[in-house]
């Protein structure tokens, strides 16, 4: 089927940089919106950030001029630029797109997740 590949994650001190980028690829027809999520220990997945076919864009408020998301589709991958990064960003990194495959079927697709450690 269709399979998104994350990468770019790592150990940062707090007002470091990361880049994290994600792949689709698989029986692709397009690729809708596409979006990274977060989940630290103990704590519930939340959005981080959204961008949709048009290069829309959306953000939590907690990342708000910090992260900037984009995406190439001609590569059919999504990118998150972090900066400013804080302790409270230290989670596992998610990434998910809306599918529509060469069979037409359309599903949500998610990442196996990175790594994200700001520390001192």
């Amino acid at each position: 089927q269709v399979q998104l590949v994350e990468s770019g994650g790592g150990l940062v001190q707090p007002g470091g940089s990361l880049r994290l980028s994600c792949a689709a690829s698989g029986s692709i027809l397009r690729l809708n919106a596409m979006g990274w999520y977060r989940q630290a220990p103990g704590k519930e997945r939340e959005l981080v950030a959204r961008i949709g076919s048009g290069g829309s864009t959306n953000y939590a408020d907690s990342v708000k001029g910090r992260f900037t998301i984009s995406r190439d589709n001609a590569k059919n991958t999504v990118y998150l630029q972090m900066n400013s990064l804080e302790p409270e960003d230290t989670a596992v990194y998610y990434c998910n797109a809306g599918v529509v495959t060469s069979q037409l079927l359309l599903y949500s697709a998610w990442g196996q997740g990175t790594q994200v450690t700001v520390t001192s």
